[in-house]
């Protein structure tokens, strides 16, 4: 198998696992539609991948694998963490106001945004089991081409990241609309809600 085809396996994979709606991207996609840090937020996540990726494919699993009580730690953590914040997008839907106005409002602060931002990356343990175990995994299969196969991942996260989190500026005219706005807010707290229960639920 060429190099290439390596590459794109490792790139086909990564975008099959964060294509999925999740509480990260409900995020990217509402900093998206604010405008709001959006380079910020996109280079966060694209780069908090790559370093799992990366720790994935040098074998970070088998540590993961052999220490047992990091996974409930990071899986009830995460679940407060999005329950708290499911409450707080619930809070916004009923008590927001106009639509989205990109140039006027209160802006959050960057250091804010890039907490929240690395709370939801960090503290989700899905991601640990889609990088450092699944990709992981997956690239014990190629051998010396083991790097080649997480630089494609890689991409597809830097890809998926930017692409969500500026092509949501698309969206804006639609999100201008209260009702629109507060439907999005809904969906974002539901997501995180169900998110955490299932964490919880194991």
């Amino acid at each position: 198998m060429s190099s290439v085809q390596v590459f794109l396996q490792g790139a086909l994979l990564g975008f099959s696992l964060i294509l999925a709606i999740g509480a990260q991207n409900a995020f990217v996609l509402r900093q998206g539609l604010r405008g709001e840090h959006v380079l910020l937020v996109c280079a966060a996540c694209a780069f908090s991948d790559a370093l799992l990726i990366a720790a994935g494919v040098a074998g970070f699993g088998v540590l993961v694998g052999a220490a047992p009580w990091i996974e409930p730690l990071f899986r009830y953590g995460g679940a407060l963490f999005l329950l708290a914040y499911a409450l707080r997008a619930f809070h916004s839907a009923m008590t927001s106001g106009p639509g989205l106005q990109v140039d006027g409002g209160a802006e959050t602060s960057w250091q804010r945004v890039l907490m929240i931002c690395l709370a939801f990356t960090w503290l989700n343990p899905h991601v640990y089991l889609d990088t450092l175990i699944l990709l992981g995994a997956a690239s014990t299969a190629f051998g010396d081409e083991r790097l080649v196969f997480g630089l494609g991942a890689v991409l597809a996260s830097f890809v998926f990241f930017f692409s969500l989190g500026f092509g949501a500026r698309l969206l804006q005219p639609v999100f201008a609309r209260p009702n629109a706005w507060r439907w999005l807010d809904a969906l974002i707290g539901l997501t995180m809600m169900i998110i955490a229960l299932m964490l919880i639920a194991g």
